[in-house]
């Protein structure tokens, strides 16, 4: 496949239209329509369903256009940063993150960077763990901030000066918030939102004493705000980690501590033999000054 019939690809995805896309990239409409054609006739694969009013992806097509975004999209970055000359440190440096506080530590290294060099930009891509491993693995971001425990197979982690507590998100009104803190048995009964990061053997289930099959649990979440609207509307209490949620002033809800306390460790990760950039070299140089 060349770049530029991915390019064609995702425009005609992206209009819905061969000829609004034949338009916007200045082709006549049947030499479109012969790239498009050659290029499923290369794969083996029906991309496209052909409508009256428009064009829509097949499931392998909708599966084309993630992977060509992902290719484009680490193609264009490569060709920038080889593009800056020996003296200017700029481009782009990728990080995903999970939801965690200890994040600071990150702003804070990138705000002294930023003094003595500018022109570099960031991108924070959010997800859980999961989600920051496959961009990783994939090297469509540079760094991964991650939580918990980590295989080192195959990469190169930098340890926070901080770690995630673990507890609760309750309604101030329910009769536990009172307590100040929260254990095992009190959840045994209670309405739960656990984050998909949770595994059924982990840490939080020993914590529990319970296995997490049996517990009443309401709903699942990936990132917790969304969830904390669940929790303030009173659909039930939350696991999550400390400092995510603002639980002062006039705000609804508290956060409880676990008793016994549940910690959780982060890690600032990169893939062993990572080749990088000036910018993403300054910056891990940043980030270990920090640290």
């Amino acid at each position: 496949m060349e770049l530029r019939v991915l390019e064609y690809f995702l425009a005609v995805a992206r209009e819905e239209s061969i000829s609004k896309a034949a338009e916007f990239l200045h082709l006549t409409q049947p030499t479109l329509s012969r790239q498009l054609k050659d290029l499923e006739d290369d794969l083996g694969k029906q991309l496209f369903l052909r409508g009256n009013r428009k064009i829509t992806l097949t499931e392998d097509g909708m599966y084309l256009r993630k992977r060509a975004e992902e290719i484009l999209d680490l193609v264009h970055r490569t060709q920038h940063d080889l593009m800056q000359s020996e003296e200017l440190v700029a481009g782009e440096v990728t990080i995903g993150c999970g939801e965690t506080d200890a994040m600071r530590h990150v702003v804070q290294a990138i705000r002294r960077l930023s003094r003595e060099y500018p022109q570099i930009r960031y991108s924070f891509i959010s997800g859980d763990s999961r989600n920051v491993l496959e961009e990783l693995d994939r090297g469509l971001i540079d760094f991964g901030v991650v939580l918990g425990q980590l295989n080192l197979e195959k990469y190169e982690a930098l340890p926070f000066p901080a770690v995630d507590t673990w507890g609760v998100l309750i309604r101030k009104d329910e009769p536990l918030a009172k307590k100040g803190y929260v254990e095992a048995e009190d959840l045994w009964e209670l309405p739960l939102l656990l984050s998909r990061q949770i595994p059924a053997n982990g840490r939080i289930a020993d914590w529990l004493r319970h296995p997490l099959d049996t517990l009443h649990i309401v709903a699942y979440y990936n990132l917790i705000y969304n969830a904390s609207i669940l929790v303030e509307e009173g659909l039930g209490c939350a696991l999550t980690l400390d400092k995510l949620i603002n639980t002062g002033g006039d705000s609804p809800l508290a956060f409880l501590p676990l008793r016994p306390s549940l910690d959780n460790e982060l890690h600032l990760i990169w893939k062993k033999y990572q080749v990088f950039s000036r910018a993403a070299e300054k910056f891990l140089e940043a980030v270990r000054a920090v640290f």
